[in-house]
């Protein structure tokens, strides 16, 4: 949160092993400590792949001149609890889609 109580927060993306090809971002939510963001990020890999790879989700608050603030999570093999639960429901359900809500929290 920045010093006027609010947060301007965005999704980042990094896809598995694309590099900066991989990066995906939705819009800013200006001004909000509850965002919703209704975008997708697709991308094709083999579901054997599946299972070695971790999707990298980061929700970011963007500041003007000065460095963003980082808030996120990942999702894959390396994920905890429930995150952890859904990679596995997704490598389960192939070619099924499976949303899940997950809690960001500051993890640093």
């Amino acid at each position: 949160m920045d010093s006027n109580g609010y947060s301007d927060p965005y999704v980042k993306c990094l896809k598995p092993d694309m590099g900066k090809k991989g990066k995906c971002k939705t819009q800013i939510k200006k001004r909000t400590l509850n965002p919703e963001f209704n975008e997708e990020f697709g991308f094709e890999i083999k579901h054997s792949e599946l299972a070695k790879k971790t999707l990298d989700i980061s929700v970011w608050d963007y500041d003007i001149g000065k460095s963003n603030d980082y808030i996120g999570c990942q999702l894959g093999i390396t994920a905890k609890g429930e995150r952890l639960k859904h990679w596995y429901e997704c490598l389960k359900n192939k070619d099924k889609r499976i949303e899940r809500w997950h809690t960001l929290v500051n993890e640093n």
